[in-house]
């Protein structure tokens, strides 16, 4: 195996392993026959170290490729195609700042963020043939590192908004999640729905695994190469996360003067630093660059053009303990104790919703949300001035300023990317109450879907649940068929007409086998944006937008859509999973769910592929379904496996299940657990044994 990095990375590797301790004494995994490992160790040094070691067994190039990519190296390991990325990463000061972040950890959990780098770097030893040639460059691991993924993953991409070209190619990452409390659902056990919707690979691709030690038997998911869970339930409660309409980044525009930037009066000069980029060349030599990096009093500069230049702003940089923070919510067993760490807001965005034993439900509207002196969320959407201390922000607002509900006399709370004001209803959270540049006032169509699925079942069970979150039924098309169908018997030819029978007899479902959904997606993209006579009322949020504004006009754009569906598939009421499909690892089936604009619950994004099919690449990934009841009662999945290893046989290995609209138990004892085994492992002191 090589071994090559660079003298600070190994320093580095030699200061942290001098100081762990000798290692978890002992700690099995059991590994079940969808790839997921149960873990079992004696502290917490050893739950991490497995942990490390697990997620380098079914992820190890990944891991290797995006620590790389964090430490701002990435060109110099594997050449130019990554040389943006290194500008950016080194630009934001990812690398010196995860040193700064490991420097100042609590030191309770320093030594947890030591074994869990150790675990990686000792199974990468123990199967050196496992691990891609291309990828070892990167070994051994550090802490450093998994902080500096942290930022990149957390800080630069979901926070920053785009920032890196897999994000910008699938658009923003969402959610659903729905906390029931025990007075909405028929057995009197609060339930929890957990249903990120990211893209399927990169750093956004999420690890299964379940956690058991003194204190703590935690199952859930993880964004791979993060020491701890990200979405999470144990005996007493869960939590799961949305992307929150958060804005945690901005951009301000400064006008250059002579060497510095004008501010409040006068001349600003930036700080400046120059470093060196290294890039490997097709022959295997390396060209240099040199990479002058200058922060103003808002941040980096990003740009510069015609004596203006954009310097960004990131909440949350100077928070390093979210590892840590979750940790302490994985090892909570009621409310309190989960709130007081939740209150620590060392994550910097996210809605939290949260379901627990005792019947309590919540929704946090999270995040380091910036204190700003004025203006509104659509002021801060646009590029700010930056030559005045007046829009400087260097403060946010704590734990209790933001929106939160506890028990809402509803009994229910939902997220699915709407602003917070519509977590639940009747309304329970106003506008007017925050500052008006916290959040907008919308509600699409998915989130209206989503209330009109809860808050129209009095009494919900866990099989209701089920069929609830499979939901594949478009919102827009209840709200425009009524519209469009007859507007197509009066102004359209006989296409229009034919369109129009396939439209009326749709069951308005994206389930593989309804026939009329891919002909009233293909007319939505036809027909643009703009079609709605009524737009979004806040007096009316979940019955507008609606109506048609040009009625001609929709017509013409469903027989423009009816000829490319004739043309592209031979009959207007091809079914749905003829032409969107589950594409991945060799796996090719029929596809059901669709785009959240459409109204459509469940989830995903597609990719056109040459044959005019279309393959998921983006939505639902894992999924939990929890019943606080004693026992609990959960069913998951993880759509597109939990591997990524080349040789793993769990690439791919649930899109079955998932084609199929099925979850898998949830194997958490013991007994389950072995019944179901596919090896086991027994790891002594840092050494693997069998």
């Amino acid at each position: 195996m090589r071994l090559t990095t660079t003298f600070f990375t190994l320093s580095l590797a030699l200061l942290w392993s001098a100081c762990a301790s000798n290692g978890p004494s002992r700690t099995e995994i059991l590994w079940d026959t969808w790839g997921v490992p149960h873990i079992y160790g004696e502290d917490a040094e050893g739950l991490h170290y497995a942990f490390g070691w697990a997620q380098m067994a079914n992820h190890g190039d990944l891991i290797l490729r995006l620590y790389g990519q964090a430490r701002g190296r990435a060109a110099e390991y594997w050449g130019e195609a990554y040389l943006n990325d290194d500008r950016f990463v080194r630009t934001m000061g990812v690398p010196e700042r995860a040193q700064v972040w490991y420097e100042t950890q609590n030191p309770a959990f320093r030594p947890y963020l030591d074994a869990f780098a150790r675990g990686m770097n000792d199974y990468a030893e123990a199967h050196a043939e496992l691990i891609d040639d291309e990828v070892e460059v990167v070994l051994p691991v550090v802490p450093v590192d998994m902080l500096a993924h942290t930022q990149r993953a957390i800080h630069l991409t979901f926070v920053g908004g785009g920032a890196l070209q897999v994000a910008q190619r699938w658009g923003a990452p969402g959610s659903n999640a729905w906390a029931l409390a025990p007075s909405r659902t028929v057995d009197g056990h609060a339930m929890l729905l957990a249903n990120p919707h990211l893209p399927w690979s990169d750093l956004f691709t999420l690890f299964e695994a379940h956690l058991t030690g003194p204190g703590i038997d935690a199952y859930g998911a993880a964004l791979v190469g993060m020491p701890t869970l990200g979405i999470v339930f144990n005996d007493y409660l869960g939590w799961t996360h949305t992307v929150n309409t958060f804005d945690g980044v901005d951009l301000y525009e400064l006008t250059l003067v002579e060497d510095g930037y004008a501010w409040d009066g006068g001349v600003q000069a930036f700080e400046t630093d120059t470093t060196t980029l290294l890039i490997k060349q097709d022959d295997g030599t390396m060209r240099e660059e040199a990479l002058t990096i200058r922060r103003s009093v808002h941040g980096p500069v990003l740009a510069q053009r015609q004596g203006q230049a954009l310097a960004v702003r990131i909440t949350g940089l100077d928070q390093p303990d979210l590892n840590d923070q979750y940790w302490q919510m994985m090892r909570a067993t009621n409310l309190e104790a989960f709130e007081a760490a939740l209150r620590r807001l060392q994550m910097p965005m996210f809605n939290t919703i949260y379901a627990d034993r005792d019947g309590h439900i919540l929704y946090h509207f999270g995040g380091r949300n910036p204190k700003r002196a004025s203006g509104d969320w659509a002021y801060w959407q646009g590029l700010i001035p930056g030559d005045t201390s007046a829009t400087l922000w260097t403060e946010t607002h704590p734990y209790d300023a933001l929106p939160r509900l506890v028990d809402p006399p509803s009994g229910w709370v939902q997220n699915a990317n709407d602003p917070p004001w519509t977590s639940t209803f009747p309304m329970a959270l106003d506008p007017d109450d925050f500052p008006s540049y916290m959040a907008p006032r919308h509600m699409a169509f998915r989130p209206q879907r989503s209330v009109r699925m809860v808050a129209e079942d009095e009494q919900i069970s866990f099989d209701e649940l089920l069929a609830y979150k499979h939901s594949t039924r478009m919102e827009m098309a209840d709200r425009l068929l009524d519209d469009l169908i007859p507007a197509a018997r009066q102004h359209g030819g006989a296409l229009a007409q034919k369109a129009a029978d396939v439209l009326e007899q749709w069951d308005r479902n994206a389930d593989a086998e309804s026939r009329g959904g891919v002909l009233f997606a293909a007319w939505v993209e036809a027909a643009g944006r703009g079609i709605f006579e009524t737009p979004w009322r806040e007096d009316d949020p979940r019955a507008t937008p609606d109506g048609l504004r040009d009625p001609e006009a929709a017509v013409a754009a469903l027989e423009a859509a009816a000829r490319q569906v004739q043309d592209n598939y031979d009959a207007l009421d091809v079914p749905w999973g003829e032409v969107y499909r589950l594409r991945y690892a060799g796996y090719d089936l029929p596809a059901n769910g669709g785009p959240g604009g459409l109204g459509i619950f469940r989830v995903l994004g597609f990719a056109p592929d040459e044959d005019h099919r279309f393959r998921a690449a983006f939505g639902d990934s894992y999924v939990a379904l929890v019943e606080f009841s004693d026992p609990v009662r959960a069913r998951v999945l993880l759509g597109y496996g939990n591997a990524t290893q080349p040789h793993s046989p769990h690439r791919g290995d649930q899109l079955e299940l998932f084609s199929r609209k099925e979850l898998r138990p949830a194997w958490r004892t013991r007994a389950e657990i072995e019944a179901h085994l596919e090896k086991k492992e027994v790891l002594h002191g840092g050494e693997p044994g069998h």
